[in-house]
């Protein structure tokens, strides 16, 4: 664990910091697909992702979803930390994209650290900054972007979370996240390839232009 600690957050955090994270954070492995956190959940520990890859969605009085922002390694939910101070229930989903380890860290060690270590105090701020760019990002490409322009954003920035520009989904996945249809999506891929941009195989997509 210390060295995927390191790794991950070696260039951030100094050696005093690490060591207490190290001693007091809860080690947690999970699979693509597993439910993380839940819409609803109380939240009394916030995720240090040391490798791997989470979605974080909304959902709406329907049950549908809605693709807000990815985490990678190094990154932390903005919305977690939100939920941890407030002690207010979440109000996203984070779904597993793929195999990954995190650490969780105790609310109470949050609020200490604040004061104590200055790298953790950017760190959180940078990580509300960034994570508020994104969520900017998605009502733009909401209000602003034909429903094709939408899905290859989608299907790109999937493919450079993963470093792969093969991704393994459906179209009824694609669907769900996009919150749309899948006959809607089945055309707009197909129209892509068209084009030139991805080729379709069973189950995978593969993008030719990055």
């Amino acid at each position: 664990m210390e060295e995927l600690l390191k790794q991950a957050y070696g260039y951030i955090f100094e050696e005093e910091l690490l060591d207490e994270i190290s001693k007091v954070a809860i080690y947690k492995e999970f699979k693509a697909d597993d439910y993380l956190i839940e819409i609803g959940d109380y939240i009394k520990t916030m995720p240090l992702l040391l490798n791997g890859a989470i979605k974080i969605l909304r959902e709406d009085d329907n049950g549908d979803e809605l693709l807000l922002y990815f985490l990678e390694r190094g990154d932390t939910c903005a919305m977690t930390l939100t939920c941890c101070m407030g002690q207010a229930k979440s109000k996203i989903r984070a779904v597993a994209e793929t195999d990954g380890t995190l650490l969780m860290i105790p609310v109470e060690k949050m609020e200490e650290w604040l004061t104590k270590y200055k790298t953790w105090r950017n760190f959180v701020f940078d990580s509300y900054n960034i994570r508020l760019k994104e969520m900017l990002e998605a009502i733009d490409t909401l209000a602003f972007m034909n429903l094709d322009e939408r899905l290859y954003k989608y299907l790109t920035d999937k493919a450079k979370v993963l470093g792969n520009t093969e991704i393994n989904t459906t179209h009824q996945e694609i669907a769900y996240e996009m919150h749309t249809s899948r006959v809607v999506v089945s055309r707009l891929l197909k129209s892509l390839e068209l084009k030139g941009k991805i080729k379709l195989n069973r189950n995978k997509i593969e993008i030719l232009e990055l």
